[in-house]
């Protein structure tokens, strides 16, 4: 390239790099474009109670997927949260303090959450120990508060991703996950005609036995520690 264009060995090593550097760059932006991480998202396999619901789902975790050497332990990994016809706008915040929160995902259509570190997403998993994410699992973070777990708004399909940053911009990003549509509320058709005495007092039987039922596995729960597996430095065992 250098002798084609009269340049000398020192001008042609120089031209090499500006053009190198121009290729990690985003167009636009002046920032160095973040490494693609060849991972995927997946939702849980495992046989887990609420891995959909109406407001949550559950991923498995990226374990190992950050041994990268352009990421550090400081690093701050998200879960990108976006509807799938807002994908294709998503722009990467250029530092942690501008990243949006839940409040704002009906006018961007995406928001960050479930903050890490590449130290909670070890290489591997300890046999018998369920390593899940389960987003939209907080019910008492303000929507407004940067990396709340709130509750997903409506059935989706919900698309995510991880990404990497630190104190200068983005590092590192996944592929996007497959679409995931959350489970819908199905209206109950009353059954025609007037109810029989009998089937009153039926439908209050079970109303009762199903509010004991709950009561007793609530306290069955907090006397077993079970933890609600909603963040990366959460397991529980698989039973």
């Amino acid at each position: 390239l250098g002798p084609a264009m009269g340049l000398s060995a020192g001008q042609s090593q120089l031209l090499m790099s500006l053009l190198l550097l121009l290729t990690h760059v985003q167009p636009g932006t002046g920032i160095a474009a973040p490494e693609h991480i060849n991972y995927v998202p997946q939702l849980s396999n495992d046989t887990l109670a609420g891995r959909l619901t109406q407001s949550t789902f559950t991923l498995e975790q990226p374990l190992g997927q950050f041994h990268s050497h352009n990421i550090s332990d400081s690093d701050t990994i998200w879960l990108v949260v976006a509807l799938s016809n807002a994908t294709q706008s998503f722009t990467a915040p250029r530092s942690n303090q501008d990243v949006p929160a839940p409040a704002n995902f009906s006018q961007r259509g995406y928001y960050l959450t479930l903050r890490a570190n590449r130290g909670l997403y070890p290489g591997g998993q300890a046999r018998g120990q369920l390593r899940v994410l389960r987003v939209g699992n907080d019910t008492h973070c303000q929507p407004t508060k940067i990396g709340c777990n709130h509750p997903l708004p409506g059935p989706g399909p919900y698309r995510v991703k991880f990404l990497v940053m630190n104190d200068e911009g983005p590092v590192a990003e996944t592929k996007w996950s497959s679409d995931t549509r959350l489970q819908q509320a199905q209206a109950l058709q009353a059954v025609p005609g007037p109810q029989s005495p009998g089937t009153v007092v039926i439908i209050a039987i079970l109303s009762i036995l199903l509010a004991v039922l709950l009561t007793a596995l609530l306290a069955l729960q907090q006397r077993s520690g079970a933890t609600s597996l909603s963040g990366p430095e959460e397991t529980g065992v698989r039973r």
